[in-house]
């Protein structure tokens, strides 16, 4: 073992929390920081825990070349105490440093931003509050604040979008959340119950419950030293593509809604509602919940089953690719598209984008490739990356992602066929492994999910973690909308569609 790092090179892990370096807190951020310079690592975890009468700082960076992770941590004198920002020298950390700030207390000095990211309900400082969000001001006569939310004309989520404007141009957005408080990672960790901390999985993020299922399942598969059939691997690989089409599809949907073009919109919605009720056909629920297990799953797939997806994606795949056709060669979509929203490379590596965000500024980030899991280790995959970083190259994403997952789940099907095991059932309550720490990633639809846990001497879970890829890409948004006109916002915003419920966990 490195003595200031545990290298792992497995997808999801699980190792000894004794084994997990500890270095001091000068250590801890010349590593950090020496390793984050470098484009092809990024950081995937990084949080405190409350341990006695101290506060223990866990940081877990990827490593896409090597695909590798490298595991270290540090220990803090006390909660509220006062260290060293790594945020100006690596800006990707500051959601991070924001989080241990909120929670704990610790004063970040030099960092630029420390503002709140969600507003738990036992947070160190009960006087920060909604109505005292310190938001960024701009002093000058010919400017104008324009505020939007948390209640919103459509039916969605709240978050409050400041917007300060010199006509009307956008100099700059800040993007206020946190208003669900939902205490999710609190009821993960207290629970004791397998099957609660798979239902609450299943609805962190309602358009993504095959992604949590997935994350969540093969973190508790690696504490208990379980590995599912091949089947089962197959079988999770497609219902996560499944999702991934069927949002995709729903997306292009929003997105021609946005800019007033019916055909599209309503071709699409037709589209997106032919996947999930496939979905539906195989596991009884539209957005596959329920789907994916600890150990087994209550669905296996069928014959019946794969023929019904195979005839469903063949139909779907074709009228998606002539109505793409159609939207993105028509001159009042693309006038309303192209360099609208534009993010560059260097902006999404230094906010620490992932998964699309990412993709669409020319950077390979892809769990599926960079730390495959299940079945996805036996394909050869390789992600769609295109360079242009604005609503455009996020809408063709999309329509190359939906083939690209067609292709994938047809070459799974094929490979499904081949086995013979039999049905495994889930275990909800296998033994998992003591005093541990366990990391899993899955690439969800927008991008990776990070599930992380801490095991006790009995081999509970005392700590859960959740990470949602919007965690990162709402700062993404707020840098995309500079310098565009106000009324650019609302196509914008569809063309990232970030979680608020991922963020407010």
């Amino acid at each position: 073992m490195n003595e200031l790092f545990k290298e792992i090179s497995s997808n999801p892990f699980t190792v000894s929390l004794d084994m997990i370096p500890l270095l001091d807190y000068e250590q801890f951020c010349d590593q950090t920081a020496g390793m984050l310079k470098d484009e092809s690592q990024h950081c995937v975890a990084y949080y405190a825990v409350e341990t006695q009468d101290t506060l223990k700082l866990i940081c877990c960076i990827a490593d896409d070349r090597d695909h590798s992770f490298r595991l270290f941590s540090s220990r803090l004198s006390d909660a509220k105490t006062t260290v060293r920002s790594l945020s100006k020298e690596i800006p990707q950390l500051h959601v991070y440093e924001r989080e241990v700030h909120e929670n704990y207390g610790v004063v970040f000095e030099g960092h630029p931003w420390l503002k709140p990211v969600r507003y738990p309900h036992n947070r160190a400082s009960g006087a920060s509050i909604m109505d005292n969000y310190p938001f960024y001001r701009i002093e000058g006569e010919e400017l104008h604040e324009v505020g939007v939310g948390p209640v919103h004309a459509g039916v969605i989520e709240p978050g409050h979008f400041r917007f300060i404007c010199n006509g009307e141009k956008v100099l700059h957005l800040e993007i206020q959340l946190g208003y669900q408080h939902r205490g999710v990672e609190r009821l993960l960790s207290e629970t004791r119950s397998g099957i609660k901390r798979c239902v609450l999985c299943d609805n962190i993020v309602g358009d993504t419950s095959v992604g949590y299922a997935f994350s969540y399942a093969r973190i508790i598969e690696s504490l208990a030293g379980i590995q599912p059939s091949v089947a089962i691997q197959i079988e999770r690989c497609i219902g996560l593509e499944l999702e991934r089409i069927a949002v995709h599809i729903g997306d292009t949907a929003a997105l021609c809604g946005d800019v007033a073009y019916q055909l599209g919109q309503v071709v699409c919605e037709a589209l997106r509602t032919e996947v999930i009720n496939t979905t539906q056909f195989w596991c009884g629920n539209r957005f596959g919940k329920g789907l994916v297990r600890p150990g087994g799953t209550n669905y296996k797939m069928t014959a019946g089953v794969a023929d019904r997806i195979l005839i469903v994606l063949k139909n779907v795949g074709k009228r998606f690719a002539d109505v793409s056709e159609r939207i993105y060669s028509l001159q009042s979509v693309l006038a309303r598209f192209e360099d609208i929203g534009q993010v560059t490379r260097q902006q999404a590596l230094s906010t620490g984008a992932v998964g699309m965000a990412a993709r669409t500024c020319g950077i390979r980030r892809d769990i599926r490739w960079s730390h495959p899991d299940q079945y996805y280790r036996d394909i050869s995959f390789e992600p769609v990356v295109l360079e242009t970083g604005d609503v455009l190259a996020r809408g063709l994403l999309r329509v190359k992602e939906v083939s690209e997952s067609i292709n994938l789940i047809s070459g799974l099907i094929a490979d499904w066929r081949n086995q013979t095991d039999e049905h495994s059932v889930p275990d909800y309550n296998c033994s998992l492994r003591a005093d541990s720490f366990a990391l899993s990633l899955a690439e969800g639809w927008r991008g990776e999910i990070c599930h992380s846990a801490i095991t006790d001497g009995s081999g509970n879970i005392v700590h859960y973690k959740v990470k949602d890829p919007s965690f990162h890409n709402w700062m993404a948004l707020a840098l995309a909308v500079r310098n565009q006109e106000i009324s650019d916002f609302p196509v914008c915003n569809k063309s990232f569609n970030l979680s608020y419920c991922g963020n407010d966990l």
